[in-house]
């Protein structure tokens, strides 16, 4: 990290400096020349056209006098710094204005031309090498009858030009190293505000591929990265708590499979080798044979637990009957209420309710439900399956009479492998899988499973459906 992108941000700020510098150099001299340029010729210009339309013509009339065109000039070169020259059509001085810094000038202007600018009505160099340095030269006709009788032509001096070029220049590179000078807050608060945090989230990522998901990543914002930080640590969490489950769950399947095998392996051995008699035979392959439903179902559970932990498992939703299918999954299980003298009450909402689910799933759920209850209720006693309507969705309530569940352990009813010390007396072959796929079932379907239980007087399971 302090090697790449940290570096980078830091090279990045020097570059941007480089070429702010380098761009305010080579292009703010040619930006700003031009127009600057461009606003002292038409100021010059229209000075010139001004007097040489105004005043000057008079002076063809015989109205002034060359003195008097002498003085006027003399004005303006004081008050515009320039070198002022009055000459004729063929270029021959009649009379001029030019202050010390400004060469004499000619008597006569050797190739004079004064269509020479053509129309961008000024020119800049040292006209015709009559000035050491560059000059702006304007030319503004005299006209007097209809046609010019002479020209009077400004020159100027770049100095003014250069001088507002230069301060120009000097405040653009003023604000450019404040603007990069406090630019530099903006490298700081990276630092502060992107960096480091970025780089406890990948040290955080670094701990968690090490396998060390206790590591922790404080949490002392509420933008971007604490939200991130905050993910981070929920998922180090989460993943924490699959390690211990999956522990949990390698165990307790090791238990329940180990239990039944140690069992029939031990029954199996002590038949061969002639410890049971040949007459108890039978006594004990019926333990056998119970142990091995055991099995049985136990595996059965997984694999329907594993067909729900798949992502892509799809529902096959169609349209049924509930009311039909409570009546089919109550009917099978009539010799075990029988045996134990238990009744089945149906109390349903109407004689027909559709509804559109998976029908193997829902009836899996019915079962598990009603044989959890005929399972913890005591002889003589009654179970109730009742179905209500409330809006568009169907209730079913499967209520027994029975042992009840601890308030303690009600929200560990729902975890795989879980009993309860009340039920490990009564159920003998259960897997402690058969709530955990009931739950599965009802949430896979976007609906909500319920329980309400007093121990030693009963419990109530109540789960939703969607109405056809």
């Amino acid at each position: 990290m302090k090697s790449t992108l940290y570096l980078k941000f830091i090279i990045v700020y020097f570059i941007f400096g480089f070429l702010s510098l380098f761009t305010v150099g080579a292009l703010t001299a040619g930006l700003f020349t031009a127009p600057l340029n461009h606003a002292i010729s038409s100021n010059l210009y229209k000075e010139a056209n001004m007097v040489a339309n105004d005043y000057l013509p008079d002076y063809f009339s015989e109205q002034i006098s060359l003195y008097n065109v002498h003085t006027q000039l003399d004005g303006m070169q004081t008050h515009l710094d320039a070198a002022i020259w009055f000459v004729d059509r063929q270029g021959k001085l009649i009379t001029s204005a030019e202050s010390d810094s400004y060469p004499l000038a000619p008597y006569q202007i050797s190739d004079f031309n004064p269509a020479e600018i053509g129309s961008s009505r000024y020119a800049i160099g040292d006209y015709h090498g009559y000035f050491s340095e560059d000059v702006i030269t304007v030319i503004a006709p005299v006209n007097y009858e209809y046609s010019p009788k002479g020209y009077l032509l400004i020159h100027k001096d770049l100095s003014d030009s250069e001088y507002m070029e230069s301060l120009f220049l000097q405040t653009i590179l003023i604000t450019v190293v404040v603007i990069y000078i406090l630019s530099f807050m903006i490298l700081l608060a990276f630092r502060f505000f992107v960096y480091h945090p970025l780089s406890k989230i990948t040290e955080a990522a670094r701990q968690y591929a090490s396998g060390n998901l206790d590591y922790e990543i404080p949490v002392n914002t509420e933008d971007e990265m604490g939200y991130l930080s905050a993910s981070l640590n929920y998922m180090s969490s989460q993943l924490r708590d699959m390690e211990d489950y999956q522990k949990k769950f390698v165990a307790n399947v090791s238990h329940d499979f180990r239990s039944p095998l140690t069992s029939i392996k031990g029954y199996v051995e002590a038949m061969t080798d002639g410890t049971i008699p040949p007459e108890l035979h039978e006594k004990y392959l019926k333990i056998i044979l119970f142990e091995t439903e055991r099995l049985t179902d136990l595996t059965q559970d997984l694999l329907t637990l594993n067909e729900f932990d798949t992502k892509h498992l799809l529902l096959n939703r169609e349209r049924f009957d509930i009311h039909e299918m409570i009546k089919n999954v109550a009917a099978s299980f009539e010799g075990r209420c029988t045996e134990k003298k238990i009744s089945i009450e149906l109390v349903l909402a109407t004689k027909h309710l559709e509804t559109m689910a998976d029908k193997r799933k829902i009836q899996q759920v019915l079962y598990n439900l009603l044989d959890n209850a005929i399972k913890f209720s005591e002889p003589e006693s009654s179970i109730t399956i009742e179905t209500t309507e409330r809006g568009d969705k169907i209730y079913t309530s499967v209520k027994d009479e029975g042992i009840g569940i601890p308030r303690t352990s009600l929200n560990k009813i729902w975890e795989r492998f879980f009993k309860t010390d009340l039920s490990r007396g009564k159920d003998k072959k259960g897997t402690g899988l058969g709530l955990a796929i009931v739950k599965e079932a009802i949430q896979l379907h976007g609906e909500n499973i319920n329980v309400i239980s007093t121990e030693g007087v009963g419990t109530e399971f109540i789960f939703s459906l969607p109405k056809a």
